[in-house]
């Protein structure tokens, strides 16, 4: 099941496919006992989703006949030991996806000539996904990681190694000096190497960077100059031979206190936005100025969903789910809309919104 959401990937999901491009999305649950729930309830939402495709007039019984098979297949590759807060299984004539998210989802299947991708956009976002790349001076080895987990990237040559005969003992014997290892020429290039890895994969893949090592290696990395500079240090050798219990252990201290610290950062915004009058609060106030391109900042609880459908006057009213015309991912499509216009969006523990309705924006103007 696919769990990063690069901007690549998402322009890929987006292009149009030939009718019928099947979203199918479901809630999903981490413990049991609510997992059997999930596994009947996938099958049911996936039955709907054939039971639109032999209902539509315009899908051919070729066609219907091919993405049944590509449902089907997407259906054996759910592993739901694995199952996050939502799924989301993509299905078009010759290909299938399935998305794995940490941020729930309504039960939904749409049929149309894109995928559905605003709920992949809004999880991606409130997963607030981050780097950490540790350094030895044999090893170097990167890590992806989200608010609660964090795995191995195994890309853009990741993990780099040096074989132990590149350590020169016999020129330190000759030369009658044992420097540091982060001294050595060839330490250096083999790091440059790396940080020049990293840079692409940074560029490609934008996110916030830790890095972790020795302090003699993250010093070598600032004199380097490279992206490994402008991370984050945390100073803790071992890491680049450690376990992923490990690294989680050595980075997460520091992930609390940065998601402390943005959380200040953005109440302290939104009360200079309020202040000058520039400031939204509430769904239908703040997806008016998403929809106008207005919003410059937006921040949104992490749990945070609201059904609602819309009046005759253009304005959000609750809903209830099931109702018609019901829309019932419209944080998800505000999250999207703001990203689309550039807005920077984040994610805020339950709770610290109250004053604003859950959902609050700084506009540009």
């Amino acid at each position: 099941m696919e769990h990063a959401l690069s901007p690549s990937t998402l322009s890929e999901l987006r292009r149009p496919r030939p009718y019928p491009a099947v979203s199918v999305l479901t809630p999903t649950h981490r413990r049991e006992p609510y997992r059997a729930q999930d596994q009947v309830r996938l099958r049911n939402v996936v039955a709907e989703a054939k039971k639109q495709l032999e209902t539509d007039p315009s899908v051919t019984r070729e066609r219907r006949a091919e993405v049944e098979r590509e449902l089907d297949q997407a259906l054996a590759e759910v592993d739901l030991t694995y199952a996050e807060d939502g799924l989301v299984i993509f299905a078009a004539p010759g290909e299938h996806q399935v998305w794995s998210l940490a941020r729930s989802v309504p039960e939904r299947v749409v049929l149309s000539d894109t995928f559905l991708t605003r709920n992949l956009v809004s999880a991606q976002a409130a997963e607030r996904p981050y780097w950490v790349c540790s350094v030895a001076a044999d090893r170097v080895t990167l890590w992806t990681g989200t608010l609660d987990r964090i795995t191995e990237a195994r890309t853009g040559g990741f993990p780099l190694t040096r074989r132990p005969e590149n350590f020169d003992a016999e020129r330190r014997e000759r030369i009658g000096d044992t420097p540091s290892t982060f001294r050595d020429e060839d330490t250096r290039h083999f790091l440059k190497d790396a940080d020049s890895a990293l840079s692409a994969i940074v560029r490609r893949h934008p996110r916030r960077l830790y890095v972790t090592g020795e302090p003699a290696a993250l010093s070598l990395l600032d004199e380097i100059g490279g992206a490994a500079k402008l991370a984050v240090h945390i100073p803790h050798g071992g890491l680049a031979h450690g376990t992923r219990d490990a690294v989680w252990h050595a980075v997460a201290p520091r992930i609390t206190a940065d998601l402390r610290e943005s959380t200040d950062e953005v109440m302290r915004e939104l009360v200079a936005a309020r202040g000058r009058k520039a400031y939204a609060a509430g769904v239908d106030e703040v997806w008016q100025s998403a929809r106008e391109g207005r919003v410059r900042m937006l921040a949104v609880e992490e749990n945070f969903r609201m059904t609602v459908r819309g009046d005759e006057g253009g304005h959000l009213i609750p809903a209830t789910a099931g109702e018609l015309d019901a829309r019932e991912d419209i944080v998800d499509e505000i999250v999207e809309q703001c990203l689309e216009t550039g807005a920077d969006v984040r994610f805020v523990p339950d709770g610290t919104l109250d004053d604003a309705e859950r959902i609050a924006g700084v506009l540009r103007y």
